[in-house]
């Protein structure tokens, strides 16, 4: 009984989490289906009383939020894959070869990650205006590579120290070069934390908005983030809440796919070398 009525309020306390967690995405939903000269009526309903899909076609009429949203998939693509592949040679080198510092780096790579981004953004601007890189694709994709790198090799190296050394070594007995042993054999062993690694830093780049909208200055370059803080109303008198939220809302759909399409992958990644045993 006593184990039941723990499982009963546990379940509950889930629900409320639950609910507590999905009301913010359920009124964000909502806002993007009401009336843009409406919305704000007399009385208030969660739901809207008619249902539109006016805010996303002013969405997706909107050559800014086009561009943004090409942008973002851009630069979050080759800075997640940059990432990982450079994750994964670096995490691979701390976990099986032994040199000194190692575990300083590792620290550092942490510390590094950690690292507030404000701090940066100043530098950063006057740097990448001397370079010429101000307002471009590299431009945001360095300093993206700057905190995930860090990230992504200290969840990799935690995979790899998994692997058993011995298959490795199975492999080379048998005629395998180094290279082939690290790619036929290791390589898809590390597929979940090489998976989670490539979800979170993609997420990363996706949401992130203080470097999007202190290094790009058009539409050439800006992602999603820093683009919805440029909207506004057909006119001066019409709030561009509702054009924002079905914006969100287009914006949190790849998020939802990904998670949903890996969802295994990435708690197993998340939880993978947790226990030992």
């Amino acid at each position: 009984m006593d184990g039941r009525r723990t499982s009963n309020w546990w379940s509950l306390w889930g629900a409320l989490v639950l609910v507590w967690a999905l009301f913010p995405l359920a009124w964000m939903v909502s806002l993007s289906f009401k009336d843009p000269a409406t919305f704000r009526s007399g009385s208030p309903r969660f739901w809207p009383e008619s249902w539109t899909w006016e805010n996303y076609r002013t969405v997706f009429d909107n050559s800014l939020f086009t561009a943004a949203l090409r942008n973002s998939f851009g630069i979050a693509l080759i800075a997640t894959v940059l990432s990982v592949v450079v994750a994964m040679f670096a995490a691979y080198a701390i976990a099986r070869l032994d040199f000194p510092g190692k575990n300083i780096l590792l620290s550092l790579a942490l510390a590094i990650a950690m690292f507030p981004q404000a701090a940066l953004v100043g530098p950063l601007f006057d740097m990448w205006r001397g370079l010429g890189i101000y307002d471009t694709w590299i431009g945001l994709i360095l300093p993206y590579l700057t905190f995930a790198l860090p990230l992504s090799i200290w969840t990799m190296s935690a995979f790899f120290r998994q692997i058993p050394w011995e298959m490795e070594q199975a492999a080379q007995v048998d005629g395998a070069t180094p290279w082939q042993a690290f790619r036929k054999v290791i390589v898809p062993l590390a597929a979940p934390g090489v998976f989670t690694t490539a979800i979170l830093t993609f997420f990363f780049c996706w949401n992130e908005f203080l470097l999007a909208s202190s290094l790009t200055s058009t539409d050439s370059a800006r992602t999603v983030p820093a683009a919805l803080s440029f909207f506004t109303g057909q006119s001066q008198f019409e709030s561009p809440v509702t054009a924002v939220m079905a914006a969100s809302v287009v914006v949190t759909i790849p998020v939802v796919i990904l998670v949903l399409l890996f969802q295994r992958r990435i708690v197993a990644g998340l939880t993978a070398g947790a226990v030992k045993g």
